[in-house]
């Protein structure tokens, strides 16, 4: 009787898959526990704004920690992948599951958010971020999906698939940006807008139009591709 072997790039790549998924959930807690300690050490009656002041040096090593955990995500994609749609794709996959237990630990021990409505500071660079916390997780399931369909096609996006891509994701930071620029242009002092700002409004309408966009691209390679 004869036996079928497994093929080995199928094989080797879900290898693959996997140590990127654990990295991933490591990451996530590792980014969890950073946090828990800065809110133990600022927010010790629970996380809200508008932000507390930090010292300078806790600030620069808050925004260098940032721009150190996009590095670390483009390393997994470029070390994993052996090709630019693998690399692109662990890249994209890394990003969205980090970003999913992130709060997974944050709910697991701190009990917070309580609800994916509460707003949450989502990045710092090269201003203030923020939004409910189910907007990055939506953008997280887009994350996965992007994903999926470039890991089962060598064939690269076209121009106007990168267009898309890059035109989304620049209208969904505007929805996470917005409302702060707004606030901050009325006040002359950039350290006292961002120790003074409460969100009020998130603009929807911007951000579902940037999913929107950032799907139909998902959707033309799809097609192209299948």
């Amino acid at each position: 009787m004869s036996e079928q072997l497994a093929d080995p790039h199928t094989s080797g790549l879900t290898r693959t898959i996997i140590w990127v998924i654990l990295f991933s959930i490591a990451m996530g807690f590792l980014e969890g526990a950073v946090v828990i300690y800065l809110r133990e050490l600022y927010y010790p009656e629970g996380f809200v704004f508008p932000l507390k002041l930090m010292s300078t040096t806790n600030a620069l090593v808050e925004l260098f920690r940032e721009v150190a955990t996009i590095i670390m995500l483009l390393g997994i994609g470029m070390l994993a992948g052996r090709n630019a749609n693998q690399r692109l794709s662990f890249f994209v996959m890394s990003f969205a599951i980090w970003d999913i237990f992130y709060y997974v630990f944050l709910w697991l021990v701190l009990d917070w958010p309580q609800s994916i409505m509460e707003w949450d500071i989502l990045f710092l660079v090269p201003v203030l971020w923020v939004g409910p916390v189910v907007t990055p997780l939506i953008i997280t399931v887009t994350m996965l999906l992007l994903s999926t369909v470039l890991l089962k096609s060598d064939v690269r996006l076209s121009k106007l698939e990168w267009t898309l891509f890059v035109a989304g994701s620049l209208v969904v930071i505007l929805s996470w940006t917005l409302e702060f620029q707004q606030f901050s242009s009325t006040i002359d002092d950039p350290m006292k807008a961002v120790l003074t700002y409460v969100p009020q409004r998130f603009p929807w309408i911007i951000f579902w139009l940037g999913e929107a966009i950032l799907c139909s691209a998902i959707f033309l390679f799809w097609r192209r591709t299948r």
